[in-house]
């Protein structure tokens, strides 16, 4: 399903606010899509540029699930497959993506938003990068970018993660920004497997993808994206990035990056460009959701793991909730430290028995009030580099102290489950309709 169709199916059910009246991309996109999220917003007419800027298509899972016809509890072993069933995107020789081309780019053209008074500068959030390396092949993934120039942007590169790496070998890489991507595109970007992996065939096994081959860089592309900006990253050529609202709605800090130049941009002739509003629930889906198949496969090596949540109330990055089907004392226990394992950014883990909903704040916390207690209960590791995230940790280092909570029931259980309440016709009762 391209972006497009997925506007269109939300607007054919009533879920899509359109937004007629002329709108800046600076501050004031963003301060709407803030105060109607989630709900899905197509802004038609920005007031400094020719394209529409749609925003909040992707808010939960439901609607991951909703894409790809899954239930909620199907989420973890569809992506699974797809990773492990990753297979190669039908190439073609011309797409949508490239039914305009422009080769004296001008980034002030486009729609790129300024989301807060104290950013550093217009950002693109929803840029999904594909690059390349002699050895390794094709890589996909997400880094922001913010404009500084007409053709020039600066790249938050997150050291030691599989771009750095081909940027540290070859001091320039070549890059193709893809903006305006269907779901599985997104997804498979911010997925984390080995190097090596074009994450393009992960996308492929989640939906049928097709590529094509970009105008001035030799990278294949989503053919159906919106919008692709082709260019050059510099290891060597440095401009100061930040400050920026990241995952925890806080703002990151102004480093030192590599800059971009630009050299060319297509898109569609009608193209939409996606927003992607930084701290908000679109962002913390994309980031949160591919990591629950590690945590979930690491779980699932000690003990029987029935679901996970990375969840949205710990940033969907420094939280996550772990359901397992407890059948000793110690799997618990088990069940924290494999978590942590399979996702080394997590600075809390919970883990709960098969009757509590994970996606339901209210009832892992009353596990936690009555099956919890701290001096036998809680796994508190030694403080070691965590996430460069999280602003309580230490500055410099990141080092932070991780804390599990087994909030499990014993196995014997008397006395610690919920009780039903009775089950009643209501329509025999209450005629109005109930919300």
């Amino acid at each position: 399903m391209q972006l497009r169709d997925t506007i269109r199916v939300l607007e054919e059910r009533g879920k899509l606010v359109r937004v007629t009246a002329p709108i800046s991309k600076t501050y004031e996109i963003a301060g709407v899509l803030k105060r109607l999220e989630p709900t899905p917003v197509l802004f038609e007419n920005v007031i400094e540029s020719d394209f529409q800027v749609v925003g909040n298509l992707f808010c939960g899972k439901p609607a991951f699930a909703d894409v790809f016809g899954v239930r909620l509890s199907e989420i973890i072993p569809t992506l699974t497959r797809a990773i492990e069933n990753r297979s190669p995107c039908q190439v073609v020789e011309e797409g949508p993506c490239q039914e305009v081309v422009s080769l004296a780019p001008d980034l002030d053209a486009l729609p790129i938003l300024k989301h807060w008074p104290g950013d550093g500068g217009n950002y693109i959030t929803s840029g999904v990068f594909v690059a390349a390396h002699p050895e390794y092949g094709q890589n996909v993934d997400f880094h922001r970018c913010m404009q500084f120039s007409k053709t020039e942007m600066a790249v938050r590169v997150v050291r030691s993660r599989h771009f750095d790496a081909f940027l540290q070998s070859q001091g320039e890489v070549d890059v193709a920004i893809c903006v305006g991507n269907p779901l599985n595109v997104l997804v498979a970007a911010a997925t984390s497997v080995e190097i090596g992996v074009d994450e393009l065939e992960i996308a492929n096994a989640l939906a049928p993808l097709k590529v094509v081959r970009a105008k001035t860089v030799d990278l294949l592309v989503p053919a159906e994206a919106e919008f692709v900006l082709e260019g050059t990253v510099y290891r060597d050529r440095l401009h100061a990035e930040g400050p920026f609202v990241d995952l925890t709605g806080t703002y990151d800090i102004v480093r030192q990056e590599p800059v971009l130049v630009v050299k060319a941009i297509t898109h569609r002739r009608d193209a939409v460009w996606q927003a992607l509003l930084p701290g908000g629930l679109e962002h913390k889906l994309l980031m949160g959701m591919p990591r629950e198949p590690t945590i979930f496969r690491q779980v699932n090596e000690v003990v029987r793991c029935l679901d996970v949540n990375v969840s949205p109330g710990g940033c969907s990055w420094l939280h996550a909730i772990v359901q397992i089907d407890k059948r000793s004392e110690e799997d618990g226990k088990k069940a924290i430290h494999a978590a942590f394992a399979g996702h080394r950014s997590c600075k809390h883990v919970f883990v709960v028995d098969g009757d509590i909903d994970i996606y339901d704040p209210l009832q892992v916390e009353w596990a936690m009030a009555t099956r919890f207690q701290g001096d036998t209960d809680m796994v508190v590791k030694e403080r070691e580099r965590g996430s460069s995230l999280d602003p309580s940790a230490e500055p410099g280092t990141h080092r932070t102290t991780r804390v599990g909570f087994d909030l499990t029931k014993p196995l014997d259980g008397a006395g610690f489950d919920q009780v039903p309440s009775p089950q009643v016709d209501l329509a025999r009762f209450v005629r109005r309709e109930v919300p």
